[in-house]
């Protein structure tokens, strides 16, 4: 049978098609890829991002293996840090204390007696659907590469949270922790990868910089000095950095001018807004000096909130954090330990930055959490007094956080940002 004329038209109709098609795959392709750092995943790996629905999701510990919904609604700006917290037993918590052999003994609530769990089902979840952790994805982003937190306990515990996320994948003897100085580093030895965590409570020098000697009465910060600890940082993939609870001594802070190495010491006591920007202002010099923004990333974790007076949303005068079991209704609650002064301060500064920090601003969804601090139930380094006993309210720990808990939702709106920015 004789072939139509037109049929070569057809093929070469039939040739476009194919090369649209692969040229739209290549740009999808390269799409995705730009989001991430080097070591892109694939595209089943991408497909696999998001977070299960939890009325048709069974039960799964493995958090890689739940089912995705769809990255976005459309073309919505999605701002993770806007929206409410959802009950959900069925995917919370993210893992379990006995799971974790990383944990410190100051965050293990459940260990040290903490009674009830509820706070441990909460999941965030902002005004659009967001992409869910995967430990995997996060692993093979850091083949090769370095993470590294830097500043207070606080970061300590979203650093240990973001350890207790990843670790489950990785082979019993392809892990391992170690602590030298001011560094604890975790090592991911088939990924050549590195998560550590560096002591700065300030981020500049100060008299706190003893990882285990740093309960000093008078906190002293030398003035420009962000190049003694940064030099430790040089080299660093992604870096995400916190400071604010240990500027909070008063309405003043003591600044060195000069070394401690010096006889006689120039100290003079600065307005805390004024220190803490002068603190900002050497984080920002360091950071647009040494890091590249086609290779690293930069994080900054605003200030976590504490919730030591009860009275502050109306409970007992003079109560706490302590057996408080639910979350604070008030959408617009804002308690008095969190300067918004500060966040002014913060958000004046990064505006002037050439290099693009990525701002975890977890104060106001972290503000409803009074159920989540560790409270009485962690490791104590000394004897309860007669006092305290009688009190347990007095010496809560409203300021830490407990593990598994709030600060994994912390590190799960950092990988959505990481990987969608």
């Amino acid at each position: 049978m004789e072939l139509p004329p037109s049929l070569p038209i057809f093929r070469k109709i039939h040739f476009y098609n194919y090369l649209f098609l692969l040229i739209g795959l290549v740009v999808f392709l390269i799409t995705y890829s730009s989001y991430l750092l080097p070591s892109s995943p694939s595209v089943t790996s991408l497909a696999n991002l998001i977070w299960p629905n939890p009325e048709t999701s069974k039960k799964n510990k493995d958090y890689d293996d739940l089912p995705p919904f769809a990255i976005g609604e459309g073309d919505k700006e999605c701002n993770l840090f806007s929206g409410k917290w959802m009950w959900d037993e069925i995917n919370r918590p993210l893992y379990n204390e006995s799971e974790c052999p990383y944990l410190l003994p100051q965050v293990t609530c459940q260990e040290y007696g903490r009674p009830d769990k509820e706070y441990l089902y909460w999941r965030w979840q902002p005004d659009c659907i967001i992409p869910r952790f995967n430990a995997s994805l996060m692993l093979e982003s850091l083949r090769g590469k370095r993470m590294m937190y830097v500043g207070d306990s606080l970061n300590r515990g979203q650093y240990i949270s973001m350890i207790c996320l990843i670790h489950k994948v990785i082979p019993n003897d392809a892990k391992s922790l170690h602590e030298v100085d001011s560094f604890t580093i975790f090592t991911a030895k088939d990924y050549n990868a590195t998560i550590e965590f560096y002591w700065a409570p300030f981020l500049l020098e100060s008299n706190a910089d003893n990882p285990g000697k740093h309960r000093v009465p008078n906190r002293i910060v030398r003035k420009n000095s962000i190049d003694i600890h940064g030099k430790h940082w040089k080299g660093v993939d992604i870096m995400v950095f916190n400071t604010y609870i240990w500027w909070m001594s008063g309405l003043t802070v003591k600044i060195l001018n000069g070394t401690f190495d010096d006889n006689i010491k120039d100290i003079v006591d600065v307005p805390t807004n004024d220190a803490y920007r002068m603190g900002m202002k050497n984080l920002l010099r360091w950071i647009n000096q040494n890091m590249d923004p086609k290779r690293n990333r930069v994080f900054f974790t605003s200030m976590s909130p504490s919730h030591a007076w009860s009275k502050e949303w109306g409970g007992d005068q003079n109560g706490s954090c302590y057996n408080q079991k639910k979350l604070i209704d008030d959408p617009n609650y804002w308690g008095s330990d969190s300067r918004k002064s500060i966040m002014q301060v913060i958000g004046e500064e990064f505006d002037k930055s050439n290099f693009p920090i990525i701002f975890l601003n977890i104060t106001q969804l972290s503000m409803s959490r009074r159920d989540a601090h560790t409270s009485i139930y962690k490791k104590r380094w000394g004897p309860l007094s007669p006092k305290e006993k009688a009190n347990p309210s007095s010496y809560a720990d409203c300021i830490h956080w407990c593990l598994p808990g709030l600060q994994d939702v912390w590190n799960e709106l950092l990988f959505a940002k990481l990987f969608f920015p």
